[in-house]
């Protein structure tokens, strides 16, 4: 059976998000079908985390008094960019190699271009909480609410469709206690190095 296609233009690559938010498993199989080039796929991941960053960046300035704006992660988008590429890289080969080591056999670049496809995703929640900002703040943080949860039920699907688990809940508990490490280990480092997030970061 042919795999569908995906045409990269804004309005295909929408719709598809929301077909993938409505069957994430599906959505996941179609992007794992287009066997996109490890080399582009780098290059993508550089582009959803630029714009993950210039969207952050605009709502934290809607949202924050201009003498709020003056922390050196607010200031200085490229810190923020690197912190993110960081921790998508590192979910990359966590995802891969968490799978591995249980006998799994999905790939490195179906890891990585899931781990963009989410990203995407996520971007596109952005947009709309961006817009929410501008009629009632209440309904932006309602966005983001269940943007974490988006997420996490995302995140589950994808990596039990990778590593062909059966069990939702498993998945589930896997990432959580990967996460968790993962937050203690980058904490860690951010205190060493004197950084501290600004007060609220969103979707």
């Amino acid at each position: 059976m042919a795999v569908e296609q995906m045409h990269f233009t804004l309005r295909d690559l929408i719709t598809h998000a929301w077909e993938t938010v409505r069957n994430p498993r599906a959505g996941a199989q179609l992007v794992m079908g287009q066997n996109v080039p490890v080399e582009l796929l780098w290059q993508m991941l550089a582009v959803v985390v630029a714009l993950s960053v210039v969207l952050g960046q605009g709502a934290l300035m809607l949202v924050s008094d201009p003498e709020d704006l003056a922390g050196p992660m607010v200031l200085n988008p490229a810190i923020m960019a690197g912190l993110q590429l960081a921790v998508l890289i590192i979910t990359v080969y966590a995802v891969h190699w968490i799978g591995r080591s249980m006998g799994c056999t999905g790939s490195f670049e179906d890891s990585l271009a899931l781990m963009i496809w989410l990203q995407f995703i996520m971007i596109c929640l952005q947009v709309v909480q961006i817009g929410a900002m501008m009629i009632a703040q209440p309904l932006a943080d309602i966005i983001g609410l269940a943007g974490l949860v988006l997420f996490l039920w995302l995140l589950t699907n994808f990596v039990a469709v990778l590593h062909g688990f059966q069990s939702l809940g498993l998945v589930f508990v896997m990432i959580l206690a990967s996460a968790l490490g993962m937050v203690f280990l980058i904490s860690l480092a951010l205190s060493l190095l004197g950084i501290t997030a600004p007060g609220d970061i969103n979707v």
